[in-house]
C-alpha cells in the first residue's frame, strides 16, 4: 500500500484542506463547536424491495442472517465512497478530508438492562461488497458480544476510570487537547465511534422510534445516523392516489459545515436508489451509480 505523504497541518486521520471556498474557510472560525452546527434529515425508505432481497438472501441461512441494519449501513458506506465531502470533518477550526471510510456502532452484550456494552469500530473499503462486509460486521458483532475480548477503547477506559478523579479529569483534559491536534493515542480511540466516519445506532432493534441523536465535540465524527423501528406509512403521488407500505425511518444528523446542502440531498438521494435496488450492494462500492435528486 502506498504510504500517504503527509504535508504541514495534516493530521494521521486526515488531511487538511486549503484550497476550498471562502464559506467553507471561514465557517469553522465563526461556528467552531461542532455540536452547534448540526443538521437534521429525517428519510422513510420503503420496505418492499429490502424485504424481497432479504428473503433471497436469507433463503437457507440458520444463522448470521442478513438484517436491515447491513443493508442500511453497507448503503451509507459505499454512499461516503462514492460521495467523499461526506467523509470530512473539522477539528481546530480546519477542514479535513479524512483518509478511510470508517463504520462504528455500539453493541449491547445481552438485552438486559445490566449487560454492558463494547464498541464495533472497522474499515468501510473502496472495494467493499454486501457480502465482504457482511463478514466483517459480523465478525466484530461476535467479538465484541464475546466475555473474554474487549475493543481498545472500552479497556483502556475501564482501567482510566479506576484511578482517583483528580487523576482522571487531567487525563481527560490532556486527551481533549492531543485530539485535537491529532495525536490522541490509538490505544484511546482506536474503536472509538466517535472518531469514526458514520456513527450508527439501530433503536428499531429494541423497539423504539427514529428520532434525533446530537452530534458531539470530541472526536471528529460528522455524521450520526438512527434507524428506527419500522412501520406503515400512507404516501400519495401526484394524482392523490395513495399507497400504503411498510416503511423504515432514519434520521441523519450532520455537521453542517462540511458540505451544502445540495450535496447532503445528493448523498440521500443515492442511499435511496441503493435500498430501492439493493443489489447494487454487491457491486465493489467505489462501482458509480446512477441516481436523481427528486424535486
Amino acid at each position: 500500500m502506498e504510504k500517504r505523504k503527509k504535508k504541514w497541518g495534516d493530521r494521521k486521520d486526515g488531511t487538511w484542506l486549503k484550497d476550498i471556498p471562502a464559506m467553507n474557510r471561514i465557517m469553522p472560525t465563526l461556528m467552531p463547536e461542532r455540536a452547534n452546527n448540526e443538521a437534521y434529515i429525517n428519510v422513510d425508505i420503503d420496505l418492499r424491495p429490502l424485504n424481497a432481497y432479504l428473503e433471497k438472501l436469507n433463503a437457507g441461512r440458520t444463522e448470521d442472517k442478513y438484517t436491515f441494519f447491513h443493508l442500511i449501513s453497507a448503503a451509507i458506506g459505499k454512499a461516503f465512497i462514492l460521495r467523499p465531502r461526506m467523509n470530512r470533518f473539522i477539528v481546530g477550526s480546519k477542514l479535513y478530508q479524512r483518509h478511510d471510510v470508517t463504520v462504528a456502532f455500539t453493541v449491547k452484550k445481552k438485552f438486559s438492562d445490566h449487560a454492558s456494552e463494547a464498541l464495533a469500530f472497522f474499515k468501510y473499503d473502496p472495494k467493499e461488497t454486501l457480502k465482504s462486509y457482511h463478514e466483517k460486521i459480523m465478525a466484530q458483532i461476535h467479538m465484541t458480544k464475546s466475555d473474554t475480548e474487549k475493543d481498545t477503547s472500552t479497556g483502556a477506559m475501564d482501567i482510566i476510570c479506576k484511578l482517583p478523579q483528580f487523576l482522571i479529569t487531567g487525563i481527560v483534559k490532556t486527551v481533549l487537547w492531543l485530539d485535537k491536534h491529532g495525536w490522541a493515542p490509538e490505544f484511546l480511540i482506536g474503536s472509538d465511534p466517535n472518531h469514526a466516519a458514520i456513527f450508527l445506532t439501530n433503536l428499531g432493534s429494541i423497539g423504539l422510534e427514529c428520532g434525533y441523536h446530537h452530534l458531539v465535540n470530541w472526536g471528529t465524527n460528522s455524521c450520526f445516523i438512527v434507524i428506527g423501528k419500522k412501520h406503515m406509512k400512507a404516501e400519495y403521488d401526484k394524482d392523490g392516489n395513495c399507497d400504503v407500505h411498510e416503511v423504515i425511518p432514519i434520521g441523519i444528523t450532520l455537521d453542517e459545515r462540511i458540505a451544502d446542502g445540495y450535496y447532503y440531498s445528493g448523498t440521500v438521494a443515492l442511499v435511496k436508489e441503493l435500498l430501492a435496488h439493493p443489489e447494487l450492494l454487491e457491486l465493489p462500492a467505489d462501482t458509480p451509480v446512477e441516481y436523481a435528486i427528486k424535486r
